[in-house]
């Protein structure tokens, strides 16, 4: 059995999303930047087909996607509310990471697999920037759905999609936690 680490696991059962409205600069470095991708590249990957990558977003490249959020929420019929709100999240973004979703072709690989493979790296990298004291929250929103602004605002191609946007700064505040699932409602336990 592997040397138990109770710092991780107290870190695991204490962890808590920053809300991205409360991060600010300073933003990590593209130094420390890589360390945390690093950590979330080390994600599960069946097959080892690498099925997401990176495009870091900071300074005007946020308001880019500012811009382009807001203008596929007037194409789709957004109202102004909801607009601001998937808008507010760029522009007061002091850096974002796109984890984006790559299905590649496979044989052996099924693409929900890909898909789960995506999913873990958004959450090892929000782990990562917690964990190093960062503040950290993994965002999605109904523009990163749009088949539109996934190729116009990020030049992603036909096979890619947003796994998620993780945004991280410096927390402003500390927010409370949250009530947790109830381990007895969604548990079962089978011994035969």
């Amino acid at each position: 059995m592997p040397t138990p680490n109770p710092e991780a696991m107290d870190f695991l059962l204490t962890r808590r999303s920053r809300p991205s409205k409360t991060l600010t600069t300073p933003a990590p470095d593209r130094a420390t930047l890589e360390t945390l991708l690093t950590a979330a590249a080390r994600s599960p990957d069946h097959g080892k087909l690498e099925p997401w990558r990176f495009i870091v977003l900071s300074g005007d490249a946020l308001k880019r996607m500012a811009d382009a959020v807001e203008a596929t929420g007037q194409r789709l019929g957004k109202d102004e509310p909801t607009i601001a709100k998937a808008r507010a999240a760029f522009d007061d973004s002091p850096l974002c990471v796109a984890v984006i979703e790559v299905q590649k072709p496979s044989d052996k690989i099924p693409a929900i697999e890909q898909t789960y493979s995506a999913g873990a790296v958004c959450l090892a990298l929000l782990n990562a920037a917690l964990a190093s004291g960062w503040g950290a929250n993994w965002l999605s929103g109904w523009a990163s759905h749009d088949a539109d602004f996934r190729r116009d605002a990020l030049g992603l191609a036909e096979n890619e999609t947003i796994a998620g946007f993780v945004h991280i700064g410096t927390e402003t505040s500390t927010p409370p936690d949250r009530p947790r699932p109830d381990l007895g409602a969604i548990t079962t336990w089978v011994d035969a």
